[in-house]
């Protein structure tokens, strides 16, 4: 059941908060879903994911929309807060047999009124490139080339004769060459037409090419770069072929991963509830963190790239700080796994900044904060000065948001308060809530930091980083950039061979485990020991996951439960904020004077009083 605004039962579905900024307000007539608005089935189904593109056409509604439920992929026109959607018309759909559509992406660089190109991944391994203007398939990766219509059905169809289904059940009987498990993560790389980096459930990334093939046999790999939980190989071929990389990162699931806004590095977590995060052209590991239990199941950046969020299944956003490499915050809010992080460019302020803090123009800088749909046309670097800590700017505010399997929205404020402890505070705050030692979280000691406004605040630790020799070497080996990389991937062409003669005199004795081995060694071999495997139990109250009671502990602005089924989407535009559950409905909710007068034409409202 639906209530304006707060309704006095916990499990009453909001239909409308109240922040700072104003109203926002959710738009029934805005809601898409499949054409019956028949709530989905979603036992044992994949997360409902929505992709936008603005094809930047000359009618002023350009926008596009995405989302895959269950079995079945739509593309529509989004009219976002103008008007009333109109289910009756998807541009494209689809539905697929023996496999499920997992995620997607859009390249924003090529789309045009006449074109888009729309990589889309599946729960059997493979990725599809499709135009859902043209409703062509073009290709197909992760799958032998003799297969590369794949599992459409056409959607006027009403059933499918014997022959065509058995057709269909020995299509996904199919040997996956390069991976068989689930696509997790799919996304073009920002600034390319032809690059994109595929994540799955094996904990491996890989790197294609759309103008290049993926062969006819499983590909050989050999070891380009090696470092902490992590390997990076290139494909042996006498031809370039797919893949041009392969990624091992962690153990366990890679759940998703995210490029920075200036697209020079990319933040990976995994089910072994580790952030990593590397410059993608080096392949080189910046630095780590642990999540407090758990797995952690998304992650995003912040516009300006110097903060990542992650969420997961402890529970927690944590934000962690890309310049410092140490966790400066986490907040508690959700009652069960958070699905989804994502910043609010739009909100996200900063009222005055020094010169030395970002390297572009004030155009520049307004332009980052703005990029909202269009993230690709945010990829040139305007941030070539991260390791500035010198000065800061004198009053910022960032919003960001997140929705969890408890069905609740949460947004946040992350302020200078917290973004900046030891400095003495130039004015009033926003409405951050933030527990400090006055207020110590449950469960703790009492021993929490120390507010800015004292005069001798503790000091936090600075950097959960590793150090050079635990990432790669000094010394070089001559380059290996031929084959696939050299004709496929030019922004590669810089990197070498990783030198691995310390791995192979490394010994995993039970000496070197004790601690008398470790005090009476020097500190080169510390760094041999970092190397080993990490105990997750060890990392509790280290700099990778500080204790609850060592970090400011962030309570969100507002907490609202806004479905019945688990949130799997939020995404922030310019006039409105869209959420999706996993029931098959995407809600558009108006910010503060976005909301216009709807008309309907002729829809009903949510059948079941499923408002979201």
């Amino acid at each position: 059941m639906a209530t304006e605004g707060g309704g006095k039962e916990m499990n009453e579905i909001k239909t409308q908060f109240t922040t700072r900024e104003g109203l926002y307000k959710l738009l029934p007539h805005s809601e898409y879903s499949r054409p019956n608005r028949v709530p989905f089935n979603s036992q044992g189904s994949n997360p409902v994911r929505v992709s936008f593109v603005n094809l930047n056409d000359q009618s002023g509604n350009g926008d596009r929309l995405c989302f895959n439920v269950g079995r079945e992929l739509y593309f529509y026109i989004y009219k976002g807060v103008r008007k009333a959607a109109d289910l009756s018309k998807p541009i494209d759909k689809r539905i697929y047999k023996g496999t499920q559509p997992t995620c997607h992406d859009f390249n924003h660089l090529t789309a045009t009124a006449e074109s888009v190109s729309l990589l889309v991944g599946f729960s059997a391994g493979q990725v599809q490139l499709i135009d859902p203007i043209k409703k062509e398939t073009s290709k197909l990766f992760n799958e032998e080339n003799s297969c590369q219509h794949l599992w459409k059905v056409d959607w006027n169809e009403e059933r499918q004769n014997e022959g065509s289904k058995t057709s269909e059940e020995a299509l996904v009987t199919v040997q996956r060459l390069i991976d068989k498990s689930r696509v997790t993560c799919v996304k073009w790389v920002p600034g390319s037409e032809s690059l994109f980096l595929v994540a799955h459930s094996s904990g491996n990334m890989y790197l294609y090419n759309v103008e290049h093939t993926c062969g006819t046999t499983a590909p050989h790999y050999q070891l380009l770069k090696q470092g902490e939980s992590f390997a990076v190989h290139t494909c042996k071929s006498k031809s370039t072929r797919n893949p041009l990389l392969k990624w091992t990162v962690g153990e366990g699931a890679l759940n998703e991963f995210a490029f920075s806004p200036d697209g020079k590095f990319l933040a990976c977590v995994s089910q072994d509830g580790f952030l990593r995060v590397f410059s993608f052209d080096s392949v080189e590991l910046h630095g780590t963190m642990k999540s407090y239990f758990g797995g952690l199941l998304c992650v995003c950046w912040s516009p300006d790239g110097k903060y990542i969020v992650t969420g997961g299944e402890d529970d927690l956003v944590t934000v962690w700080s890309f310049v410092d490499c140490r966790v400066i915050a986490r907040g508690h809010g959700h009652k069960s796994w958070v699905s989804v992080v994502a910043f609010d460019p739009y909100t996200t302020s900063v009222e005055e900044s020094d010169p030395m803090e970002f390297s572009g123009s004030d155009e520049d800088f307004q332009d980052l904060l703005h990029f909202g749909r269009d993230r690709a046309n945010s990829t040139q670097s305007r941030l070539s000065k991260r390791n500035s800590t010198d000065s800061r700017p004198v009053s910022v505010t960032y919003r960001f948001g997140s929705v969890g399997q408890d069905t609740q929205l949460c947004l946040w404020d992350l302020t200078e308060d917290i973004l900046f402890p030891h400095q003495p505070l130039s004015r009033a705050r926003t409405h951050t809530n933030v527990m400090n030692a006055t207020s110590p979280p449950a469960g703790s000691n009492g021993n929490s930091v120390t507010t800015p406004g004292n005069s001798v605040p503790p000091p936090l630790p600075r950097s959960n980083s590793l150090p050079h020799s635990a990432v790669s070497n000094a010394g070089s080996k001559s380059s290996v950039m031929d084959g696939a990389i050299a004709s496929g991937v030019s922004k590669f062409a810089t990197l070498s061979l990783h030198d691995r003669k310390e791995r192979h005199h490394e010994k995993d004795h039970k000496r070197n485990h004790s601690m008398g081995h470790i005090s009476s060694k020097s500190s080169d071999k510390l760094n041999l020991v970092t190397k080993t495997k990490t105990d997750p139990a060890k990392t509790l109250g280290t700099p990778l996951c500080p204790r609850m009671e060592d970090v400011p502990l962030l309570e969100p602005l507002i907490c609202k439960k806004i479905a019945h089924e688990r949130l799997t989407v939020l995404i922030f535009l310019e006039d409105c904020i869209v959420t999706a559950c996993q029931e098959g409905f995407i809600c558009t909710w108006g910010r503060p004077g976005k909301v216009g007068s709807l008309s309907s034409p002729g829809q009903a409202s949510s059948p079941g009083g499923t408002v979201v």
